[in-house]
């Protein structure tokens, strides 16, 4: 918020994020208006970045206060109203990638309800495909990290949310792997939220970049 009481940023694609969660040794509170399409936020660890992801995506029970999206409430902890994750149609992606260990990588891309092409042409973007029938035990880290990737895209979301998605990936497949999010999310207009810690992360996904500081988020720069 700035000093006036107003929220942050200038609401390009009508999220609206005003967000409380008590923390162990901090308290996250925000209130937020990304001003691009592709925002980026950066910070140390522990200042509640991936908690606020947590929140935007319905999944974090400590959050209270308002989050909106255009016209729709997804959150508003005054009324009794919390949109289950699945309505809201996020792509999120966690750090620890959640696939289910008891399929094949293909059927992971495929839970997201995509057919038997689409699923291949996903793979051979992410440079999957030589791996398609493996079970994520049998994975690399970076390896499940795109699968999770990939899941998130064929499930047509209405944003992406992403939680250090590329922190297993090398630096020049980080960089192909970032080009492919960003043309999905440019040719099907899905707006994309990154969490990092890392700047080059936000270099090769976001317009815009945010700080999380102890709690308290405000324009990179400001």
């Amino acid at each position: 918020v700035d000093a006036g009481g107003s929220p942050v940023g200038g609401g390009a694609w009508g999220l609206h994020a005003r967000v409380r969660v008590p923390l162990d040794a901090i308290d996250l509170d925000v209130d937020w208006r990304p001003g691009s399409d592709h925002v980026a936020i950066l910070g140390p660890s522990g200042s509640g970045k991936s908690t606020l992801l947590r929140a935007l995506a319905g999944l974090e029970p400590r959050a209270e206060g308002r989050v909106s999206l255009g016209d729709e409430t997804w959150l508003d902890s005054d009324s009794g109203v919390n949109m289950p994750t699945w309505e809201r149609r996020v792509g999120w992606v966690p750090q620890d990638t959640l696939l289910f260990p008891h399929l094949s990588l293909r059927e992971n891309l495929a839970y997201a309800g995509s057919g038997p092409a689409e699923v291949e042409k996903m793979a051979e973007s992410l440079f999957l495909s030589d791996l398609l029938d493996r079970r994520p035990r049998f994975l690399s880290g970076g390896e499940r990290q795109r699968v999770a990737l990939g899941r998130a895209l064929l499930s047509a979301p209405r944003v992406l949310l992403l939680d250090e998605p590329f922190s297993a990936l090398d630096r020049p497949l980080r960089s192909e792997v970032a080009a492919m999010v960003r043309a999905f999310a440019r040719d099907n207009g899905t707006p994309i939220v990154l969490v990092s810690h890392d700047e080059h992360d936000a270099e090769l996904l976001a317009d815009e970049r945010w700080m999380l500081v102890a709690g308290n988020l405000t324009a990179d720069g400001a």
